[in-house]
């Protein structure tokens, strides 16, 4: 499975989008800062699962329709920073779908994430990390999950993946910065969470009209899942 995630620094880089699905022949596509009313049903090759309705700059999950099935789709409103308060950017800022593999005759889950900005403190962005991955459990109990999206957490990572750790996911990093706007909070913003998923390689695709670089996620299902 091939999944790209990427933030579209307030809907600039959708044009990007077509090219780079068919150049990286993604499955699955998640996308943070898009313009939900100006998201279109397809984007090469890949169907519309669902977007976020109460954002300014919402999230949105495509798929593959001839390798899966959407079952079922839940976005999530998570603890507000401050930031999100007064300005009020974000409403939801977790979406997953329960999608059934065909060719695996298995049910996974897959979901875009939006963490608070760095205005917020790390414990509550780990605070929003942990009720996005318990909510994807109640979305499909015992089945693989991947979370992949715009975490905002460049320092401090080694505590976020032990938190990620017990809960029973692991977090893999991109294999070079994902964020370079301004020198001083270039680092890894985008990677993904798993459970029940074999991470091949996060490797960092190159930069666009966003701030944000892309991130390809290669994946493979294990054998079974134990929770």
């Amino acid at each position: 499975m091939r999944v790209i995630s990427y933030n579209l620094r307030k809907h600039r880089a959708a044009s990007e989008l077509a090219a780079i699905v068919e150049a990286h022949g993604a499955d699955i596509l998640c996308l943070q800062e898009c313009d939900t009313t100006d998201m279109p049903f397809e984007i090469a090759g890949l169907r519309l699962a669902d977007s976020t309705q109460r954002n300014r700059l919402g999230l949105a999950v495509y798929y593959r329709e001839n390798t899966y099935r959407a079952l079922e789709v839940r976005s999530m409103a998570l603890k507000k920073s401050m930031h999100d308060r007064v300005l009020k950017p974000a409403e939801e800022r977790m979406l997953g779908v329960r999608l059934h593999d065909i060719d695996a005759g298995r049910e996974i889950i897959v979901a875009s994430f939006h963490a608070a900005p760095l205005t917020a403190l790390n414990s509550l962005r780990r605070h929003q990390i942990r009720s996005a991955l318990a909510e994807l459990e109640e979305l499909g109990p015992g089945l693989p999950a991947l979370m992949v999206g715009d975490y905002n957490y460049p320092v401090f990572k080694e505590n976020l993946g032990q938190k990620v750790r017990e809960q029973g996911y692991e977090l893999t990093l991109s294999d070079a910065h994902t964020y370079t706007r301004y020198r001083f909070f270039r680092g890894h913003y985008d990677f993904a969470t798993s459970f029940g998923f074999e991470i091949d390689r996060v490797r960092t695709l190159p930069q666009g009209l966003s701030d944000h670089l892309p991130i390809l996620v290669t994946a493979e299902l294990v054998e079974r899942a134990v929770v």
